[in-house]
């Protein structure tokens, strides 16, 4: 941001009221700066800060976790059961074709 704006970094330092030599621990990443420093640096050469939250997606159909939990605790003893029988019809046939 700061060579878009064509500043040098001994520029924004004095702006800032800070050293070059902390401008420049930023940009190498040496140093962390708190998001207050952060917003301090971009509003000093007329940027503002925005921090955006957005969900992630991990491509799980939470819509399974909603089905789950409205059986009853039997109905998902029951399906468990029958997921595994037929886990377990698979596992054999493949085995069985070897």
């Amino acid at each position: 941001m700061r060579r878009r704006h064509g500043l040098t970094q001994q520029q924004l330092a004095a702006r800032a009221r800070t050293s070059q030599a902390a401008i420049s621990r930023i940009e190498r990443d040496l140093v962390s700066p708190s998001v207050a420093t952060l917003a301090q640096l971009l509003d000093l050469m007329g940027e503002e800060l925005r921090l955006e939250a957005e969900p992630l997606d991990y491509g799980i159909d939470t819509t399974l976790f909603e089905e789950t939990l409205a059986r009853s605790p039997d109905e998902r003893i029951a399906h468990n059961v029958s997921f595994s029988n037929f886990v377990k019809e698979l596992r054999d046939a493949a085995l069985a074709k070897r």
